[in-house]
């Protein structure tokens, strides 16, 4: 459809930048959408797999050791060094991390739950004085290895649905 109002604005002799520029594409692109079928694809990149690419087997062994009795709870961060440490040595880090993760395995893999994403906590204040909060603050003080300590107190108060912020800051000298 595209290309048929393009080649019709050609022939009344609209210029290709010109349309490409209405189009809000590349004149390129329009050159790629003629390309026929049948064309050979001529993108540079891979057409062959790696020759140093994990063999089934080896990912056969990945996922067994992985999934064994001593390391089923285990992430590929433990295995690698638990298995180096015995001088064995299966696959990489990121090759195990990358097999469980083709494998639909790399989730949690403790004994404990995963952890939930529980919400924040929010305090709403609805009067004056309920909502209090602290900040400390290490200051370096006048001689080396002298702090000053400010904390500061405030108190949130809403006056008539407004929210307004006082503080009172005290300071203490620690050695």
């Amino acid at each position: 459809m595209t290309l048929a109002l393009v080649d019709e604005a050609l022939e009344k002799g609209v210029r290709l930048e010109a349309i490409c520029a209405r189009l809000g594409v590349a004149p390129r692109t329009i050159q790629r959408w003629r390309k026929p079928a049948t064309a050979e694809d001529r993108r540079c990149g891979p057409h062959t797999r790696p020759a140093n690419r994990l063999s089934e087997v080896e990912r056969r062994r990945i996922l067994a050791v992985a999934n064994s009795e001593e390391f089923r709870d285990a992430s590929p961060k433990q295995i690698v060094p638990r298995l180096a440490d015995r001088g064995e040595y299966v696959a990489s880090e990121a090759s195990f991390y990358r097999v469980l993760r083709e494998a639909g395995q790399l989730a949690h893999r403790g004994r404990a739950k995963a952890p939930v994403p529980r919400p924040r906590a929010e305090h709403l204040a609805t009067g004056p004085r309920q909502v209090w909060s602290w900040d400390i603050t290490y200051l370096k003080g006048p001689v080396k290895g002298s702090f000053l300590v400010s904390l500061r107190r405030a108190c949130v108060s809403v006056p008539q649905g407004a929210s307004r912020l006082g503080a009172g800051v005290e300071r203490w000298c620690l050695r």
